[in-house]
């Protein structure tokens, strides 16, 4: 593990212009640079670096951070890789923290996991193109496939002889330990405890994981040989470096192109990853027949949140598509669906049609998940039983949905293709939706009483249970809220705060905002900003923290990203003009202005919050009052609930006057 000294030497080396030059033609504007953004395709240039910060954001995509996320997202590196790349261009000498004897022992058994993985790929490779029966059967294999010879070396496609103790043999000979050969499953050891290769006599197909290390194979016997043979596939078994839930076939060849397109397709098999990128589609991945799991889908949501299910038009392409689809859409994953003609899976489709065909061909007939489903279950269905549950079936996949707009707008278009009354669809979905919270059986737990400041001043908004969805969409008033606490949250804006045991506090921006917002139990929607609220409150007082540093040079990318988008975004808290060189007395006063200006804006921004909670609310409980039907308790309940909402509403608007933040 990279020391924290060596960290921060890393991140006082890199020049944020210095990096971007590496891959960004810049010109130099104003104060900043500018040039075409490297994350998407653009004629004028939207990307801008500037030096005085040490980041870079685009205002055509947003992408954007510092040295370290830059190259995180433009190379596709984990966060401790990418500090490695960057002292191989400063040439700092990596210093690793000292591990323990457990810590020293774990990764040392995965390194020399990974290095005889590494070895055997380039043993399988040398074989395929250097060995006689490497060249004329398995060479032979991969080109009546189609595959071409640069493709084959970009995936690093290999052959086994038959020989089923070779492997074994050459490892021994090459120094290699024979509990890594078998812990890899590379080999399995006979009675005679003799090394026997597992894939001895098949095409292999090394996995290479989103780092770049080789983690696993899936070995395929030949056509010739398939008659009789029980075992068509064989794929590495779990290991220390390799679960097959974990990874997926292609993603260090598609990660790039996935990020630039902003979209994964998704299809089932080896065969058709390598056949559709040949074809010019890069962005391409496969989970190689299984139903896709947590750890995969957020290994996509990385580069992209958009993915597209390719699969065969038949039965079982069908059924493939269904797997697995209600965790990508609980996961926040845009999600369509492409079935391909009867009778053809992607290898196939992709070698009688160019890439712009192939393109086109997707854009034309890729379908949203939820309207593939319906059509798929309702089509010519006449059974009430069946449809009533497909309906269900519909229903409970939108209910997993975080986005409430989205929830809202697939259950309005399923009520018009359906035929069926939009309550009665809502009223389904939220018995889905509290059966999973209940289920949980997580709840809130109070905080303890915070300092009163005159920004909790306003009239309490309480409620049970506030949606922090990652994937919901950012408010306005909480974007602009966040925004005030990146540039400005460590600053003190009361002095004197007393608590309930009479102790004296100063409260910073952020401070005044988690406690404000934590006394009424409210949250963000947006589940960063929660965080990086959290963080900015704990740190806030720690001398010389500075927030917009702190969250811009902040090592997760996403933190880093949003920070550089708040920061390079127009609206400008209020403060008083700098007039130039001043005295004591005038610089006082300056800085006394400006926290004025700040606890004016904070209080207000808090108001705000509070009112958009409100109406948004009331919005939902009106909705609730109309579909409610002959439950007088329950109608009587929320026109009660109803009224205190207006009372609240009306008592933040008597404070808020004409100019309420939008």
């Amino acid at each position: 593990m990279i020391d924290r000294q060596t960290v921060e030497k890393i991140k006082n080396a890199a020049n944020i212009v210095d990096v971007v030059s590496e891959f960004v033609t810049l010109r130099k504007s104003g104060a900043n640079y500018k040039g075409l953004c490297p994350f998407h395709n653009e004629k004028t240039p939207s990307f801008y670096v500037s030096p005085a910060r040490g980041t870079c954001h685009c205002f055509g995509c947003g992408k954007g951070g510092n040295a370290i996320t830059f190259i995180m997202e433009h190379e596709q590196l984990t966060y401790p890789e990418a500090l490695r790349w960057l002292a191989r261009k400063y040439h700092i000498e990596i210093k690793e923290r000292e591990l323990s004897n457990e810590e020293k022992e774990e990764q040392s058994k995965r390194e020399s996991m990974f290095i005889v993985n590494e070895w055997a790929a380039k043993y399988f490779e040398e074989l395929l193109h250097n060995n006689p029966d490497g060249i004329a059967v398995g060479m032979q294999y991969f080109r009546a496939r189609g595959f071409r010879d640069d493709i084959i070396r970009k995936f690093n496609l290999g052959f086994d002889i038959t020989d089923r103790y070779a492997l074994g043999r050459e490892a021994m000979k090459k120094g290699y330990k024979a509990e890594f050969l078998t812990a890899t499953g590379l080999c399995w050891q006979n009675d005679h405890g003799e090394l026997v290769d597992r894939y001895a006599g098949r095409v292999v197909f090394p996995w290479t994981g989103v780092s770049g290390k080789v983690v696993g194979f899936t070995a395929r016997v030949l056509d010739k040989r398939t008659k009789g043979v029980n075992q068509k596939y064989v794929n590495s078994p779990d290991s220390e470096i390799y679960h097959k839930d974990h990874e997926l076939y292609g993603i260090w060849q598609a990660k790039r192109a996935i990020a630039k397109e902003d979209r994964v397709y998704m299809v089932e098999g080896q065969a058709d990853v390598i056949s559709m990128y040949q074809c010019g589609i890069e962005n391409v991945v496969a989970n190689s027949g299984t139903a896709l799991s947590i750890h995969q889908i957020h290994m996509l949501h990385r580069f992209t949140s958009n993915i597209t299910l390719i699969y065969d038009g038949d039965a079982a392409g069908i059924h493939a598509a269904l797997r697995g689809t209600d965790m990508l859409l609980s996961e926040g994953m845009s999600l369509r669906v492409l079935l391909l003609p009867e009778g053809q899976d992607p290898d196939e489709f992709s070698k009688t049609h160019s890439a712009d065909e192939f393109k086109k061909f997707i854009e034309d007939n890729q379908v949203d998940f939820i309207q593939f489903k319906t059509n798929l279950l309702l089509k010519g269905e006449q059974d009430p039983k069946k449809r009533a549950d497909a309906i269900n079936s519909i229903v409970e996949s939108i209910s997993v949905i975080q986005n409430q707009i989205l929830r809202d707008t697939y259950i309005h278009d399923c009520a018009q293709r359906i035929g069926i009354s939009e309550s009665t669809l809502i009223n389904q979905m939220n018995v889905f939706i509290r059966a999973r919270r209940n289920g949980s059986g997580a709840t809130p737990s109070a905080n303890s009483t915070p300092p009163t400041t005159s920004a909790s001043s306003a009239p309490s908004v309480t409620t049970s249970a506030v949606s922090s969805a990652p994937s919901s969409p950012i408010r306005p008033v909480e974007r602009m809220l966040m925004q005030l606490i990146v540039r400005h949250g460590e600053r003190v804006i009361y002095k004197d705060v007393e608590d309930d045991e009479g102790n004296k506090h100063a409260l910073t921006i952020a401070q005044t905002v988690a406690y404000s917002l934590g006394s009424d139990g409210l949250s963000f929607h947006y589940a960063l900003f929660n965080r990086m609220l959290q963080e900015a409150a704990e740190k806030s007082t720690e001398p010389g923290f500075k927030a917009d540093m702190y969250f811009l040079h902040h090592e997760d990318i996403e933190v880093s990203r949003m920070a550089t988008a708040l920061v390079s975004e127009e609206y400008h808290v209020t403060q008083p003009k700098d007039e130039g060189p001043q005295n004591e007395e005038a610089h006082l006063q300056r800085e006394n202005n400006l926290t004025d200006a700040l606890r004016n804006q904070t209080e207000h921004m808090l108001l705000d919050f509070r009112m958009d909670y409100v109406e948004s609310h009331m919005r939902e409980l009106q909705a609730e009052i109309s579909r409610i039907k002959g439950d007088v308790t329950r109608l009587k309940a929320v026109m009660e609930e109803y009224r205190d909402m207006q009372v609240i509403r009306n008592a933040l608007a008597k404070q808020l006057g004409n100019s309420i933040v939008r």
